[in-house]
């Protein structure tokens, strides 16, 4: 009996650990053929706005409605996928992405500035769920896999990297207007991200009928330190990773460079977000999130500082590529911070909060991003010098609230390191 108990458990572990594997494997190609759009539309989008936009000062609006798109879709994505799993939630992000580049596409060719916002609307559900990939890596992962899946699971972003800024260049000539063709390879993506997302494998939480669940609300988990701190260092990472990028390629552009140099230095900072994500969970688990945080918003400031120094390709190409690094340790670091502040039928509503207000930082970056780039100074170079300024009252409040926690921690005994 004995005997046949342990194989029953060895077995049960195997499928366990082939589960999270496999998941995870599905989850890397995702981000790498359906989080292709993400650098398509970082591309593109501010670039597509100032040829429809009456006022350049709206040209970055496209991406501010995609990621508006995002933070309001977030709580009820988060809700679905509580209730109907995570294949169901990711198939709502891949009809809401085919939906904004069929939108996208038409409003190219009329010339409509508003129609292409829509689009952009359309598109930010896709992004939100493409947010919703680093959970979902969680789900099945065991406790000392979970930083590793985490971050394994935004390396796929590495090939998007890569993917993305490509179909940009061998796509945005064709068709009757620029850009055009760049819609069309969007919608293919959207498509076969239907397909890769039958392989996910992620059972849904079942309720407890035995254990009484108290129900919380949103400002109860915003009364958890750890939660608070979390959301507000995700926040301030992914915020100013999109003020500096949304605004990268018209400050090229503007300064006497190439489309095709936006281009690259956009697949730069791409790849420099997501490279680290082979190593940031293991960083992770040696030294704890907090620190790699810590880390993050260091390199975030010194990005800045580049940024500032001048408007050659090399500074270009290395503020964006700190940017990018900075963001990985931020945001994957926050994510693990996160995963360990709520039980696992609290997750729809907690990680639906999360990216509801980080998406809504990211916003309004996006669109402050705009307004400092086109609408500060006199020249694009005076546009670029405002964005790399406003980076600093942010890192500030990231750095500061780490500090709180670390102090909250203290007080309340617990000195480990999250």
């Amino acid at each position: 009996m004995i005997d046949f108990l342990l194989l029953k458990n060895l077995k049960v572990e195997r499928m366990h650990l082939k589960r999270e594997y496999k998941n995870v494997l599905v989850i890397v190609i995702a981000q790498a053929i359906v989080g292709a759009q993400l650098p398509i539309a970082v591309t593109i989008m501010g670039l597509a706005g100032q040829n429809l936009a009456s006022n350049l000062c709206w040209a970055t609006l496209p991406i501010s409605l995609m990621v508006f798109g995002s933070m309001t879709t977030a709580p009820w994505l988060g809700i679905v996928m509580q209730k109907f799993g995570r294949r169901i939630g990711f198939w709502c992000g891949c009809i809401g992405g085919l939906i904004g580049g069929c939108i996208g596409y038409y409003a190219l060719y009329i010339s409509s500035f508003e129609l292409f916002l829509v689009g952009a609307y359309f598109t930010g559900i896709y992004m939100s769920t493409n947010g919703f990939l680093r959970f979902a890596a969680a789900d099945t992962a065991s406790p000392a896999f979970r930083p590793k899946a985490v971050s394994y699971a935004l390396a796929g972003g590495l090939f998007a990297a890569i993917i993305g800024p490509q179909l940009v260049k061998v796509t945005y000539e064709v068709g009757a207007q620029q850009y055009m063709g760049t819609y069309v390879a969007v919608m293919v993506v959207n498509l076969l991200g239907f397909i890769i997302f039958t392989f996910l494998d992620i059972p849904k939480i079942e309720k407890d009928t035995q254990q009484v669940v108290v129900e919380k609300s949103y400002f109860d988990f915003l009364k958890n330190p750890t939660i608070l701190v979390a959301i507000i260092c995700g926040s301030v990472s992914y915020a100013l990773m999109n003020l500096v990028m949304t605004s990268t390629p018209l400050a090229v552009v503007g300064t006497g460079h190439s489309h095709h140099s936006a281009a690259n230095i956009v697949s730069a900072h791409v790849l420099a977000m997501f490279i680290p994500s082979f190593f940031t969970g293991h960083l992770i688990a040696k030294f704890g999130a907090e620190r790699v945080v810590s880390c993050g918003l260091a390199i975030l400031t010194f990005s800045g500082v580049v940024g500032l120094m001048g408007i050659d390709l090399g500074h270009f190409y290395l503020a964006l590529i700190l940017l990018g690094l900075g963001w990985n340790f931020g945001f994957i670091g926050a994510t693990n911070i996160l995963l360990t502040a709520h039980k696992p039928h609290e997750r729809g509503k907690v990680q639906g909060l999360n990216d509801f207000l980080v998406f809504g930082s990211v916003t309004i970056a996006s669109l402050t991003s705009g307004t400092l780039m086109n609408c500060t100074g006199g020249t694009a170079q005076e546009g670029w010098s405002a964005v790399n300024w406003a980076m600093v009252p942010f890192l500030l409040l990231a750095a500061g609230s780490l500090i709180w926690l670390q102090s909250h921690k203290k007080k309340s005994g617990v000195v480990k390191s999250t």
